[in-house]
């Protein structure tokens, strides 16, 4: 297949805008997984994707992964599964785990940033971390995915240059993990959005 083809139903306007842009995802799981699939398909120019855990068995409920990958880390098994959907995105990937030294060397170059984690403290300190080193860059995050149903509760919410993804409430229970289709609504809430901040400032 070649770039015409890939390319061909998209609004032709829009795909220069697309793959000039680059994109930080801070994590690979249930969020990171599905927003770095979804940036492909949409013929996202560079996606910047760094975590260091490994594929469980207990992941496959909500995350761009098979089962024959169980044992792999993450951001490998991505890199795998996005070249077999698409040629047309380049990908930086970092087997790391991520702190207030290395995200802005890793990120330095990036358009926005997506914030993929599961754990509250590291969401703050990615948070923190961006909004002091790149106030002028937008961030988005997600917070409240936990569950099922309940679609009236999601939304998004600006604050300055953070947006925030999801129902705000939810918790995670200790043992229960998230499942795949409220962890892939807000995963694709958050890369709509990568779309429209892109595309809001060039058409």
């Amino acid at each position: 297949m070649n770039k015409k083809e890939f390319f061909s139903a998209h609004d032709p306007k829009i795909v220069p805008i697309l793959q000039k842009a680059v994109i930080g995802i801070a994590g690979a799981g249930g969020l990171g997984s599905n927003i770095a699939v979804s940036l492909t398909r949409a013929g996202i120019g560079k996606l910047v994707i760094a975590d260091f855990d490994k594929i469980e068995p207990s992941n496959l409920n909500r995350q761009q992964f098979f089962v024959d990958q169980i044992g792999i880390t993450k951001v490998i098994a991505l890199l795998e599964n996005l070249n077999m959907i698409s040629q047309f995105t380049k990908y930086q990937v970092h087997e790391i785990k991520l702190n207030e030294e290395n995200i802005p060397f890793i990120y330095k170059d990036i358009d926005i940033m997506v914030e993929a984690f599961d754990k509250a403290k590291m969401k703050t300190m990615l948070i923190e971390t961006w909004l002091t080193n790149f106030p002028d860059k937008p961030i988005i995050a997600a917070s409240g995915l936990a569950g099922w149903g309940k679609n009236e509760l999601l939304h998004s919410r600006k604050i300055d240059n953070l947006y925030i993804c999801g129902d705000e409430e939810t918790d995670l229970q200790t043992g229960i993990s998230p499942m795949a289709p409220r962890v892939g609504i807000v995963a694709n809430m958050q890369a709509n959005l990568v779309l429209e901040l892109i595309l809001k400032e060039k058409l």
